[in-house]
C-alpha cells in the first residue's frame, strides 16, 4: 500500500534538497507559471555536463535542467497542475530568506528593507555581519563617518544581496555606502529572473 503523497509545496523542498540544492523561493506566478529559484550548496562539489567536478559558486543551465526534469516528475505524481515550469538561478541579487542565509552572507553587502521605518526611512544598504549579543548590524558610511544599524530578523521585510560584478568570475565582497537599490544579477540559468529592491 503507498504511503501518503506529500503537498506540492513539501514535495518540491524534497526533490531540490534531495538533488543537494539549497530551494531559495517558490512562486506561482500568473498565467500558471511555476517558478522555482535553488542555489548551489556552499562548500559542496556539483557535476557539470561530461561528468567533470564543477566546484563552482553560481548555479549553471546544467543545474536548473537537472532540477527541472525531477521536478517534472514529481509534480506529476503530486497532480499539481501548471502551465510552465521555469528553475532558475536566483541571480546576484540572490533573495535572504531565512536566518541561515544571513549567517552565510555575513561580511557581504545587502540592500535592506524594514517593516517600520527608522530614522525617517526603511530602505537601508551595507555591510551585513552578526550583532554582539544576538540580531545582525548593517555597517554603512554616511559621508566618511562609518554608521552601524543594528536590527532582528523580525524586523525586516525584504533583504537581498547587493550584486557585485567581477569580470574574473568571483564575487568579491562588495563596498556599500549610504542607501540604495539592488539591481538584477544574471547568473547562470535557464531562464533567467529579474529582482529589485526597493520602498513599497
Amino acid at each position: 500500500m503507498a504511503g501518503p503523497r506529500l503537498g506540492w509545496q513539501e514535495a518540491i523542498a524534497t526533490t531540490v534538497t534531495g538533488l543537494g540544492y539549497e530551494l531559495v523561493e517558490v512562486e506561482r506566478a500568473p498565467r500558471g507559471l511555476l517558478r522555482i529559484t535553488i542555489d548551489r550548496m556552499p562548500g559542496r562539489s556539483y557535476r557539470a555536463a561530461g561528468g567533470a567536478d564543477d566546484s563552482g559558486e553560481f548555479i549553471t543551465v546544467d543545474d536548473c535542467e537537472q532540477v527541472t526534469r525531477q521536478l517534472q516528475y514529481a509534480l506529476e505524481v503530486e497532480g499539481l497542475e501548471y502551465a510552465r515550469l521555469e528553475v532558475s538561478s536566483p541571480g546576484l541579487d540572490r533573495p535572504l530568506k531565512r536566518e541561515a542565509d544571513y549567517e552565510r552572507f555575513a561580511g557581504q553587502a545587502i540592500s535592506l528593507v524594514l517593516k517600520a521605518p527608522f530614522q525617517g526611512r526603511k530602505s537601508w544598504q551595507g555591510v551585513l555581519s552578526a550583532a554582539e549579543g544576538g540580531g545582525w548590524s548593517l555597517v554603512f558610511k554616511i559621508g566618511k563617518t562609518e554608521q552601524v544599524l543594528g536590527f532582528t530578523f523580525a524586523e525586516v521585510r525584504e533583504a537581498r544581496l547587493v550584486p557585485v560584478v567581477d569580470f574574473k568570475g568571483r564575487k568579491p565582497k562588495a563596498k556599500a555606502d549610504g542607501e540604495g537599490d539592488g539591481g538584477t544579477g544574471a547568473a547562470a540559468a535557464a531562464p533567467a529572473t529579474d529582482g529589485g529592491l526597493g520602498e513599497r
